[in-house]
């Protein structure tokens, strides 16, 4: 019995350091999807879209803040005999304030946009929850191109090692 109480009291020990030090990681990176819903005549014209991509996480020692940044890929379908669909390559940087478990994030970048070669500028707030690797955001972004502005709200989420 003695021997079952060690070995309980060991491995009790490293479940609960292994989740410490994973939060205590300077840098992690992992893939991500994400879903968005369009808004205004953006969401006139286009359904529901889609994402994936590879993101990566900075933690600027001795602060609350990180740095962040991302590649992917967004697709929308046109809606209701809209047969154009919208493409788009968006790359992100930006700085990510930790709460504690919940962080408050501003990106910006561009999004190339495949369809006719052109890119927009992003800006990108959102709020979300970090526990050990799993990474939930909700966020808006709206990408801005020739003085329009077409904007999203998204859920994304991610797997960081």
């Amino acid at each position: 019995m003695k021997k079952i109480s060690i070995l309980f009291l060991i491995a009790t020990f490293f479940l609960g350091i292994m989740p410490a030090q994973a939060q205590l990681k300077g840098f992690s990176i992992g893939p991500y999807v994400e879903g968005a819903l369009p808004v205004g005549d953006f969401g006139d014209a286009y359904k529901s879209g889609i994402g994936a991509g590879l993101g990566a996480d900075v933690k600027i020692p001795f602060t609350k803040l990180g740095v962040t940044a991302s590649v992917g890929y967004m697709h929308f379908e046109g809606k209701d005999g809209n047969p154009i669909k919208f493409n788009a390559i968006p790359i992100r940087a930006g700085l990510k304030y930790r709460f504690s478990l919940v962080y408050a994030k501003l990106e910006a970048g561009v999004a190339n946009i495949t369809d006719d070669g052109g890119s927009a500028f992003i800006i990108s707030p959102g709020l979300g929850v970090r526990i050990l690797g799993l990474d939930i955001q909700a966020k808006y972004e709206s990408w801005s191109k020739d003085k329009v502005s077409n904007g999203f709200v998204g859920l994304k989420a991610s797997y960081n090692f």
